[in-house]
């Protein structure tokens, strides 16, 4: 039985994909969800973002800028969650994203992952990377579902 569903973020169109089909999924096997967002350590810089890009509309260190964003990818799941009456938590983790969504997935002892791909050839996933395919190739122990976008 599937009663704990994991559904990383990053915000993208084919994550929003995979967060309504795993929403539907976990409201039809009364099933709860832990929506995780992880900020990839790699992009933490000494730089700053730029006024005209922020909300606020000042300069504000990478770091915060970043930590919003991941913030409101989960509060994303966690609103459909709430409006589909399906329980849920949100994680925010900071690290390389394929290890903190397996080292999440143990910690909660989810049963499954759902995750959007947006289903990049083979030579382009060796080439860029691939979160979901580095989830896939990662952890044998958790079924993964992966919602193309």
């Amino acid at each position: 039985m599937v009663s704990n569903f994991l559904l990383p973020s990053d915000g993208s169109k084919t994550a929003q994909s995979a967060a309504r089909y795993a929403v539907d999924l976990a409201k039809q096997l009364n099933s709860s969800i832990i929506g995780l967002s992880v900020i990839d350590q790699r992009s933490f810089i000494t730089q700053t973002v730029s006024a005209s890009k922020t909300a606020r509309h000042n300069i504000q260190p990478i770091e915060d800028y970043l930590k919003e964003a991941a913030e409101g990818y989960a509060g994303e799941i966690k609103k459909l969650c709430d409006k589909s009456g399906v329980a849920a938590k949100i994680s925010i983790k900071i690290g390389h994203p394929v290890e903190e969504i397996v080292k999440e997935a143990k910690r909660s002892k989810a049963d499954l992952i759902v995750m959007g791909s947006r289903g990049r050839s083979a030579l382009s996933v060796t080439i860029l990377g691939s979160v979901s395919y580095g989830v896939l190739h990662n952890d044998k122990g958790i079924p993964t579902l992966i919602v193309r976008g």
